[in-house]
């Protein structure tokens, strides 16, 4: 990945984590918490997302070691459990929401390149339009991983008894640890799926 490419790369990377965590703020205010709102986090400036790691530094040293798998993640978007107007069901949908607009946006430019095959449009048409399908469908499969903060690890949470979920916030702690193994030595396993999604939603070759 040349740095040209990289740049392309990155800033969609940034729009979409963005996009992601407002979404998360929208589905816990449809549930009756309105903390996202408050602190001014329902919007799409990513000044007031980025986390510098893994908005910036994270993404940056992807590019220069040329990783086939460009991911990242924004300040988590606050919101208030105890405020939702269902606990169970306003928690997964706040957990599932980032992912959820993650595919949406897959899914939309995935039909806009199948749509497009019909017309002349030029290269730089298909670049753009398969790196938002890339990222997108990496940004969702990434944050199904259940390991905290990432959505896939609340997502599981939901669906757990009480007891045993709160057992395992003893391990939020390592998170950190836990993400930087997980991106050093299991990432490389999620690319076959990302690669799979990409040719079913464009029809293109990844």
């Amino acid at each position: 990945m040349d740095a040209t490419n990289g740049i392309f790369y990155i800033l969609i990377l940034v729009m979409s984590i963005v996009i992601h965590e407002v979404a998360h703020g929208f589905a816990a205010e449809y549930f009756g918490d309105d903390t996202a709102r408050n602190e001014g986090r329902l919007t799409l400036n990513p000044l007031k997302h980025l986390d510098m790691f893994g908005s910036v530094f994270l993404p940056v040293l992807l590019v220069l070691s040329h990783s086939p798998f460009l991911f990242g993640w924004a300040k988590p978007v606050p919101y208030n459990p105890d405020n939702l107007s269902n606990k169970k069901w306003g928690t997964l949908a706040v957990a599932s929401a980032g992912v959820l607009s993650n595919f949406a946006i897959a899914i939309i430019f995935g039909i806009a390149i199948r749509i497009s095959a019909n017309f002349d449009l030029p290269a730089g048409f298909y670049f753009i339009t398969s790196i938002i399908v890339v990222i997108n469908l990496a940004l969702a499969i990434f944050n199904l991983v259940p390991i905290p903060p990432l959505d896939g690890s609340k997502i599981l949470l939901s669906f757990l008894p009480e007891r045993v979920a709160s057992s395992m916030f003893a391990y939020e702690q390592y998170s950190l640890i836990l993400l930087i193994v997980f991106i050093i030595f299991f990432s490389k396993y999620l690319t076959p799926i990302l690669s799979f999604l990409f040719q079913t939603l464009t029809g293109l070759a990844f």
